[in-house]
């Protein structure tokens, strides 16, 4: 894999597990257990990257553990604690229609049905209704439902979500 590959943090490593390796994993996708359909992670902290791969995983309660290639004891286990892990964004499964991953929505402009650049998704908030954009632009932060009621349109290609938003909301 690439250093040009889009890489996107899914957890980080919460620290070691047992004597023989594994990992204590927090896990930042829907289902806690889906990072072990990567066969291949990249751990990062800082400016350091590490690739890693997947030998075993399992659920222990609401815990992913996980045992890395190469890493056979405690100890190398607990100098990964902290670390990032990423996944390439390009082995991520296709969404279905009106179906959309957190990760693709940060970074798009959004912006009202007056045309009023809003700002850009800086981050999403779930909540148990539904999930939030967090927009942050000139006109301060937003946080704009998302949700059909609110929003009209999400375009992919040039990066730019519609909304039914006003300033003073």
């Amino acid at each position: 894999m690439s250093n040009t590959q889009n890489w996107v943090a899914m957890g980080y490593i919460k620290g070691a597990f047992g004597i023989k390796g594994w990992i204590k994993v927090q896990s930042n996708t829907e289902y806690t257990d889906s990072l072990l359909d990567y066969p291949q992670w990249r751990l990062s902290k800082g400016k350091e990257h590490i690739l890693a791969e997947v030998e075993s995983g399992k659920m222990a309660g609401d815990e992913l553990q996980v045992k890395l290639a190469h890493i056979h004891d405690r100890d190398a286990a607990a100098l990964l604690r902290g670390y990032t892990i990423e996944v390439p964004r390009e082995q991520f499964e296709p969404t279905e229609e009106g179906e959309y991953y957190w990760a693709d929505l940060v970074g798009m402009a959004v912006k009202n049905r007056e045309g009023i650049h809003l700002g850009e998704v800086i981050n999403l908030m779930e909540t148990g209704a539904h999930d939030i954009l967090i927009v942050r632009g000139e006109h301060g932060e937003k946080l704009i439902p998302f949700v059909e009621q609110f929003i009209d349109n999400v375009d992919n290609e040039n990066r730019q979500i519609t909304c039914d938003w006003g300033l003073d909301y």
